[in-house]
């Protein structure tokens, strides 16, 4: 058994020379000495060499969030709280959607009831629609259904009170024209109708936001701004907006155009609307027209 390991190793060590000659002269070009044992060292020591150049770049470097079944720690961090934001965001699109919802209701004059209203459950906006201010029972339903919603309600009711929260406002009058036809909620009319120039203006009534801008069926082209205080105005059957939802305007400036659009429009004027704390109110006792 000696005898054989003695003489493996003995292979091992034989020496070999490597010639590198030129093919067409056969001129030696270089030469070199080595034995297999040597060839196995050298070998052996590249091979970790190599093993540990990747293992570093794989540590130390980005590349590893290439290799399958790898995930960085802060990576999956990041993931959760942008899913948290993800859903409070979609929450609140659903809020607005809602409430923009709610403001084209009361700008159409038009909003869905169930024909029972559960005690236990707030109701939705859906299955039947009728005209506010049509029938005395449907006005009944809507202002039960409505008051229940506080958060994004107008509730219609029909008072000579005059609220006190708006009284010290400095209103802008939004066009100068004749008024020719006035608050009258009984009949179904929320606001006033000015007949004026086509092409005037519309000045906001006082500074706020706008949260829509926008056309619908009857009428026309409408513009809602959002004031301080649960203070909204409405201004309808425009020919043109020039305000987008979102923006910030002051009090005086113009966000529309005169016009006659809408089915309800008998011709070129601005229907002027105040609702304050869900409650419609005449804007003649607040605003000189």
């Amino acid at each position: 058994m000696a005898t054989k390991k003695q003489k493996l190793l003995d292979r091992l060590k034989n020496k070999y020379k490597l010639v590198i000659l030129n093919d067409e002269t056969f001129e030696e070009k270089a030469s070199f000495t080595l034995n297999r044992l040597n060839v196995f060292i050298l070998g052996s020591v590249l091979l970790v060499i190599w093993i540990g150049i990747v293992t570093s770049i794989l540590i130390f470097t980005p590349l590893k969030e290439y290799i399958p079944g790898y995930a960085d720690v802060s990576l999956r961090r990041d993931i959760s709280e942008m899913s948290l934001k993800v859903d409070s965001l979609q929450d609140f699109i659903d809020a607005n959607n809602k409430y923009i919802e709610n403001i084209n209701n009361v700008i159409n004059g038009t909003v869905g009831t169930k024909d029972t209203i559960n005690k236990n459950s707030k109701p939705t906006l859906k299955d039947t629609t009728f005209r506010i201010g049509s029938k005395p029972e449907e006005d009944s339903l809507l202002r039960l259904m409505i008051e229940d919603q506080n958060q994004y309600g107008f509730a219609i009711k029909e008072s000579n009170v005059k609220p006190s929260g708006i009284a010290g406002y400095a209103f802008f009058t939004p066009v100068k024209g004749i008024i020719t036809q006035g608050y009258n909620p009984r009949k179904g009319h929320y606001g006033i109708d000015i007949a004026a120039t086509k092409g005037l203006p519309i000045k906001v009534a006082l500074e706020g936001s706008v949260v829509f801008a926008g056309w619908t069926s009857d009428a026309g082209y409408v513009v809602v701004i959002q004031h301080s205080n649960d203070l909204v105005s409405m201004y309808k059957h425009c020919s043109v907006v020039l305000k987008k939802v979102g923006n910030f305007v002051r009090s005086g400036e113009p966000i529309a155009i005169v016009g006659d659009t809408g089915e309800f429009s008998t011709g070129p004027h601005l229907h002027f609307e105040l609702w304050f704390k869900g409650n419609a109110v005449n804007p003649i006792d607040y605003i000189n027209f």
